[in-house]
């Protein structure tokens, strides 16, 4: 009305006619003449007119309101209209569940999506690297893959025909969208309404699918992998970064890190201040060669497992989601006036108070770990990658390699009493039954070096020994 109403100031101070080409209910034309400013009746006609629409579209606004409210509710039904969840596509209503209106299904195509990113977040990978290989693949994003499946059903499954018109470029993955499509219940199936879960009388979550993709445990799984963690203090960027041995090699007489320079690692303790009472130097070639065969010896036969941590099912998560779905549902109770307004309030927070008492009821599964093979040897890896993957790999294995004083004397290889390698970690015991079974051999082929009764195996063997024990 409040437009209509300055459309006819606007034509009375202009002396204008105003057309409209078709009439109420499809009928006519109508025509209001503004030209005789002494002539009321086209303005109050037109005002009537504009009252009428403006009800009639309230009612409409309400009608569709209150019917999206009333669906919400229904287990299984799906209201419509709207883009659902990605992994999930509306479907007819199966007659056992009464086959009026529509649910959603799970999308096959969608889901097999889905499992790869959880499987990727499981090996390891962050969510921008996984976008990053989605896109590489042309997998299309939740967005594009609900228009190419409105463009399908609006052409009966055919192709879309080719046009002049631009095309506009399709969204892409990005590591938020894969965050927020993982940690949201409406991937379990669970209908949402303005970010909060959608519940019934008895506080439970009303369900928009028969199935969900995943079950509240392997939600709680996925939520485990995607939750921050904190983030380590990184290493100062040295020029010397392409070393093998960076925070590997150690000087003897002081304990500090030795760093790479012309060829030489070199003690720098001088360069912080520090006196070291026996600063080393030793040749860059011969104390890499020599790591690079003790850690194929010691850990190379080692298999790679993978650790996966299984979380269990903990109630707390959906028990604090709840509670603070309670305390914004208080928030509102002092805005009720009504009676049927405060009945409302307490219905729902009956419901909420149900559904509190029946999560703090379910017990708690304990996580667990599983270790599982990967096929492949650090000495499978340790060959395929470059020098920064490697010294990653003795990093994470716990290397350290202490180098003293050389004497004078013009060596012309590697004094290997000069050098003591350990490895010191997880892999302990993996590297401790290695060397057990070469002493072994070792002791089969030649008793008299045998080793002393109730010692136990010595992991920094020398080349010489393990060629012996060969």
């Amino acid at each position: 009305m409040v437009d209509m109403h300055e459309l006819a100031k606007w034509a009375r101070k202009h002396r204008k006619m105003i057309v409209f080409a078709e009439g109420l209910g499809g009928t006519g034309r109508l025509v209001f003449d503004f030209r005789n400013p002494m002539d009321p009746m086209s303005e109050l006609m037109m005002m009537m007119f504009a009252f009428a629409a403006q009800v009639e579209g309230q009612s409409i606004k309400d009608r569709v309101t209150g019917a999206q409210a009333a669906m919400r509710k229904m287990p299984l039904r799906w209201r419509g209209g709207g883009q659902p969840a990605y992994g999930y596509l509306p479907a007819p209503m199966p007659a056992e569940h009464g086959g009026v209106g529509w649910t959603l299904v799970p999308d096959p195509e969608a889901v097999t999506v889905i499992e790869r990113i959880i499987a990727a977040l499981v090996a390891g990978l962050a969510p921008l690297t996984i976008a990053r290989m989605l896109n590489a693949d042309g997998v299309l994003s939740p967005s594009a893959h609900w228009a190419a499946y409105r463009t399908r059903t609006k052409n009966g499954g055919a192709e879309p025909e080719e046009t002049n018109r631009p095309k506009r470029k399709p969204a892409r993955w990005r590591d938020k969208t894969i965050v927020k499509m993982l940690t949201s219940p409406a991937i379990m199936g669970w209908k949402m309404h303005r970010g909060n879960p959608v519940r019934d009388d008895q506080g439970a979550p009303v369900m928009a699918a028969e199935k969900g993709i995943l079950t509240r445990e392997e939600f709680d799984q996925v939520g485990a992998l995607l939750a921050p963690k904190p983030v380590a203090e990184r290493s100062p960027v040295r020029k010397d970064s392409g070393a093998l041995l960076l925070r590997v090699i150690h000087c003897d007489g002081c304990e500090g890190r030795m760093y790479l320079n012309k060829g030489y690692y070199q003690c720098s303790s001088y360069k912080y201040g520090a006196n070291c009472p026996a600063p080393s130097t030793v040749r860059a070639d011969w104390v890499e060669q020599y790591v690079n065969g003790e850690f194929l010896r010691l850990v190379g036969p080692v298999q790679i497992t993978r650790v996966t941590e299984i979380p269990g099912y903990d109630p707390q998560p959906e028990i604090d989601a709840t509670v603070a779905e309670m305390e914004e549902h208080d928030e509102q109770k002092g805005r009720r006036k009504s009676k049927a307004g405060m009945a409302a309030w307490q219905k729902r927070a009956d419901a909420l108070e149900t559904r509190l008492a029946e999560l703090e009821a379910r017990e708690k599964t304990e996580p667990r770990r599983e270790v599982l093979s990967t096929g492949r040897t650090y000495g499978d890896d340790w060959n395929s990658a470059d020098t920064m993957a490697r010294r990653t790999m003795l990093v994470e294995a716990g290397a350290r390699l202490m180098v003293k004083r050389g004497t004078r004397g013009g060596w012309r290889k590697l004094d290997l009493r000069r050098v003591e390698f350990t490895i010191t970690g997880d892999l302990d015991p993996a590297i401790e039954e290695n060397v057990t079974v070469a002493d072994e051999v070792a002791t089969e082929n030649n008793p008299d070096h045998a080793p002393t009764p109730g010692a136990k195996a010595h992991r920094n063997l020398t080349p010489q020994a393990l060629a012996t024990a060969a």
